[in-house]
């Protein structure tokens, strides 16, 4: 369990990631942030208290993988890795900003600590699949992370994989599902309803845990109890706000890919003290 000086240093410093985030995509001009904004408590937990990995050896073999499914995510994902040292701060302006920058839209592993290049829906979670069966053949015991949203929970390849994973009893898996309930014109449930999920991944022989995805507690308490079910992969339902910590953004449609114009970022800056671009 999280001590209340944990969970105070986590959201301090997962502000500090959005913060760079809104920032990134200021500057560019273009970006995913709802989406990225949305995730950032998850991924901030996971790489500070869960993955296992070396910055200075992002090849190193006894690493965990993340696999970022929804790639259109990556501001946050970017922010993360810098911040944990797979590369120099410095890089992130160059963030969709430079023709051969690293950082472009979506992620692509020629930049450190990216494990796969994501972006069209559905794959990335597959690549994982195959990772943890691949550490499973390899007698390996690092585990698999893959973050997907909601709406990519449409595409048949994703219940393919599931179904994949239960078959060869992938207990080294966990998959988080961003269930901020919108995609990328409408609301889920509007342009495909994915409900009842819960039931459908546990149908698929997975164990489920459904939590709060801003709950520090929450998000610590279930990453540490995976596998939910030994010899089942694991799932965890995150009910996420999209756009959180950016009040213009939070939960609305039209931020799936929009940034702040000059102006929103100024009226934002007296709010949540962003600094100069």
């Amino acid at each position: 369990m999280l001590t209340a000086e944990d969970v105070n240093r986590l959201r301090t410093e997962a502000a500090e990631v959005r913060k760079e985030a809104i920032k990134m995509a200021t500057r560019a001009g273009t970006g995913h942030l709802g989406p990225a904004l949305g995730i950032t408590d998850v991924l901030w937990t996971l790489y500070s208290r869960h993955l296992k990995y070396d910055p200075k050896n992002p090849s190193w073999p006894e690493r965990d993988r993340l696999i970022l499914s929804k790639g259109h995510s990556c501001l946050t994902l970017y922010v993360t890795l810098a911040k944990k040292g797979f590369f120099a701060e410095e890089l992130l302006k160059t963030y969709c900003r430079e023709l051969d920058t690293l950082l472009g839209g979506h992620p692509e592993c020629r930049l450190p600590g990216v494990e796969a290049n994501t972006g069209s829906l559905g794959h990335g979670f597959c690549i994982g699949v195959g990772m943890a069966l691949a550490a499973k053949v390899d007698r390996k015991d690092y585990k698999v992370y893959t973050i997907l949203g909601d709406g990519e929970t449409q595409e048949g390849s994703i219940w393919e994989g599931a179904m994949a994973a239960a078959h060869y009893k992938l207990d080294n898996l966990v998959a988080v599902v961003d269930r901020n309930n919108l995609q990328v014109s409408n609301y889920v449930d509007k342009v495909m309803n994915i409900d009842p999920l819960a039931e459908k991944w546990a149908s698929f022989g997975w164990g489920v845990r459904e939590i709060d995805g801003h709950d520090y507690q929450q998000i610590d308490a279930a990453l540490s109890a995976a596998p939910f079910i030994p010899g089942k992969p694991s799932v965890i339902i995150a009910r996420i706000v999209k756009g959180k910590g950016l009040p213009i953004a939070e939960n609305k449609v039209e931020w799936h890919h929009k940034v702040p114009t000059a102006e929103e970022y100024r009226e934002m800056d007296k709010l949540l003290s962003l600094g100069n671009l």
